[in-house]
C-alpha cells in the first residue's frame, strides 16, 4: 500500500485540513502515485495544483516530504503551506 499525507497548515502551525491518499496498485510507479495524490488533495481542498520548484524536487527526493508555500501557487492560498509526506510505501 502507498499512502501520501497532505495537510494544510496555518500561520500558527495548526492543521486546518488534511487528506490521506491511498493506492494499492503495485503496477503504478511511485511518481504517478505522488502526482495522483496531490491532485486528489487539491480537488478536496479546492486548490489549484502547486508548481514544483527545483528546491521542492530536491527536498522531496531526499526526505519524501515537501512543503508548498504561496510561491508554489498561482492563486492566493488561505493557509501558510501545504505539507505533503509519503507515510507508507509498498
Amino acid at each position: 500500500m502507498f499512502r501520501l499525507w497532505c495537510r494544510m497548515i496555518d500561520g500558527g502551525r495548526h492543521t486546518v485540513g488534511e487528506f490521506v491518499y491511498e493506492d494499492g496498485d503495485i503496477r503504478t510507479n511511485r511518481t504517478k502515485k505522488i502526482f495522483a495524490g496531490i491532485t486528489e488533495a487539491c480537488r478536496k481542498f479546492d486548490l489549484s495544483e502547486p508548481i514544483w520548484l527545483d528546491s521542492n524536487i530536491r527536498d522531496f527526493q531526499k526526505t519524501s516530504h515537501v512543503r508548498f508555500s504561496q510561491d508554489n501557487f498561482v492563486e492566493e492560498i488561505p493557509f501558510r503551506f501545504l505539507d505533503v509526506q509519503v507515510i507508507e510505501e509498498d
